[in-house]
């Protein structure tokens, strides 16, 4: 699916572009999300020799992320995009060339769903392709910032179940979910850093004052989140730690409660092995009370071994 975008007069249009139209006037931007090969052949007929694969989008060597051409300046950018609770991150391919910005995509993105949403209400002051580049940018910044406040909500519902020590299971669960969450937050905060520093190296004349503060903003913004990752990193390292701790803790109580019991046991077991055996010239054979006196005796031993273990505190 092929969506183009025309700005005219400050006014913007979004229309849905077939293989057999022509390019319509006024386009700033085209959008192709997960393109068939008819769509696939009428993009490379009219811009780029070159329609990036969906497996070239995870590539990850900086020449093949940033690099400029005749085609124009192509960047590869690093998008997350959370499924339930999930966050995988989505590579985005951008191509910018005479004022027209080009996007190639395979999965849908809620960055690019809330851009066109605020362009269709006139939210946000779109005045080239540059600007859309930018904008993209921002909100991607805006949304990791906001799983970021996110991920600081769950680990303190974490440290609670580490505290009571229910639910270990379940809490090492949400602990994997939010350490691979906060892993694609990292990889795409330092991915946003160098594609903007990539536009400001090889883009500065295309980019007026208002566009360069906004970009020195942005990298602010990424600058002050990236220690909020490693902050979230050692945190989830802290607490999985706590909680194999707690499951240690919990094993050892259970082997102890089998150590003591074998341990209590073994007084009346060593009685009843002696008695047990297989000997004519047993003393205790022949007496009346033989019986009722080894049952006391194994009762007394064992209660024996377990006051003792009261008295040294270790039950």
């Amino acid at each position: 699916m092929i969506t183009a975008y025309l700005l005219e007069n400050n006014v913007l249009d979004v229309i849905q572009l077939a293989p057999t139209d022509a390019l319509p006037d006024h386009v700033i931007w085209l959008d192709a999300y997960a393109p068939d090969d008819d769509e696939r052949v009428w993009l490379k007929n009219l811009f780029i020799s070159d329609v990036p694969e969906e497996e070239e989008l995870d590539d990850i060597e900086a020449s093949s992320r940033f690099y400029q051409d005749k085609e124009g300046v192509h960047i590869l950018s690093l998008f997350p995009q959370r499924i339930g609770n999930d966050t995988k991150g989505v590579n985005v391919s951008f191509t910018l060339r005479n004022n027209i910005l080009l996007t190639f995509r395979e999965e849908d993105i809620g960055v690019v769903r809330l851009l066109r949403h605020y362009m269709r209400h006139n939210q946000v002051e779109v005045r080239c392709a540059m600007d859309i580049l930018l904008e993209l940018q921002d909100l991607k910044v805006e949304y990791l910032s906001d799983l970021i406040e996110d991920g600081y909500g769950a680990l303190e519902e974490t440290s609670d179940q580490v505290l009571s020590g229910e639910e270990i299971q379940a809490m090492l669960r949400r602990l994997i979910i939010q350490e691979q969450t906060n892993t694609q937050i990292h990889l795409a905060l330092g991915d946003t850093r160098r594609a903007l520093r990539y536009v400001l190296k090889v883009c500065s004349s295309q980019i007026d004052t208002e566009s360069r503060s906004e970009i020195e903003e942005v990298l602010s913004d990424i600058e002050s989140l990236l220690p909020h990752t490693q902050f979230l990193f050692d945190k989830i390292n802290f607490q999985l730690e706590a909680a194999m701790g707690v499951t240690n803790i919990q094993q050892n109580s259970i082997i102890k409660i089998f150590s003591v019991a074998a341990v209590v046991f073994m007084p009346p077991t060593w009685i009843a092995s002696i008695y047990g055996m297989n000997f004519h010239r047993i003393p205790e054979l022949e007496w009346a009370y033989g019986y009722p006196f080894a049952i006391t005796l194994m009762f007394l031993s064992a209660l024996g071994t377990y006051l003792f273990f009261r008295k040294k505190g270790w039950l």
